[in-house]
């Protein structure tokens, strides 16, 4: 893995990683963001598990598991339960 890919996988917005791997995301739109007005709430779905999720940029916080991080590979490594590796070939499999 090259550090250019590296580098721009940590500057991707969470949504678009989101909505690219996720098998179901929609966006809440009741929600109101109260810290920054960049975030948003989402509820997605990613294999048989069921997440709601705040992304601001290129973090993400899950709501549920009280766990967040940033850039495409901690996203990608959340939604799928997998490792650093597996998490890259994901991402590349679906073309980020």
């Amino acid at each position: 893995m090259d550090k250019s890919t590296l580098s721009r996988w940590r500057e991707l917005l969470a949504v678009d990683v989101l909505t690219a791997i996720a098998d179901h995301a929609k966006r809440d739109v009741s929600y109101i963001a109260l810290k920054s007005p960049r975030s948003s709430r989402w509820h997605a779905r990613y294999g048989s598990r069921e997440f709601e999720l705040l992304l601001t940029g290129s973090k993400f916080w899950d709501t549920r598991a009280r766990k967040g991080g940033g850039g495409a590979v901690d996203l990608a490594m959340h939604l799928a339960q997998v490792d650093f590796s597996a998490a890259v070939r994901l991402l590349q499999s679906y073309g980020l």
